[in-house]
């Protein structure tokens, strides 16, 4: 048993022991620069780094972005609605009203987000 594992585990030590080695190697010979501040300083493509890393967005962009994770999941669950339409409504309708609910309740919600200025940019 113990002998199926052996490469595996001679593998884990080669890797591991080449991995140590070229690690105290390059400590050893490599060379120690001297660090001044310059040197230390973000390289922003030649221009100084100055402000804020990170630009605010407006949670409007947010919302948007939301708004469009939630519509998307709608045709997501369309699609399999509409190939199977044909054949489920032979037997009943009751697939028909599930979908006109479940449409019915995004056109609320999507109604409710007009209303409330999400989509409004100029504000």
């Amino acid at each position: 048993m113990i002998r199926d594992y052996l490469p595996i585990l001679l593998q884990a030590v080669v890797a591991i022991g080449f991995a140590a080695v070229s690690l105290i190697v390059s400590v050893i010979l490599g060379k120690v620069g001297k660090r001044t501040k310059v040197k230390d300083t973000a390289y922003e493509c030649g221009m100084l780094p100055e402000g804020n890393s990170q630009p605010r967005f407006s949670v409007k962009f947010y919302l948007v972005a939301m708004l469009f994770i939630l519509f998307d999941i709608e045709i997501v669950f369309m699609y399999p609605w509409a190939v199977v339409y044909a054949d489920m409504i032979k037997g009943s309708k009751t697939i028909l009203w599930s979908m006109l609910s479940f449409v019915f309740i995004l056109t609320v919600g999507y109604v409710y987000a007009l209303k409330k200025g999400v989509l409004n940019w100029k504000r």
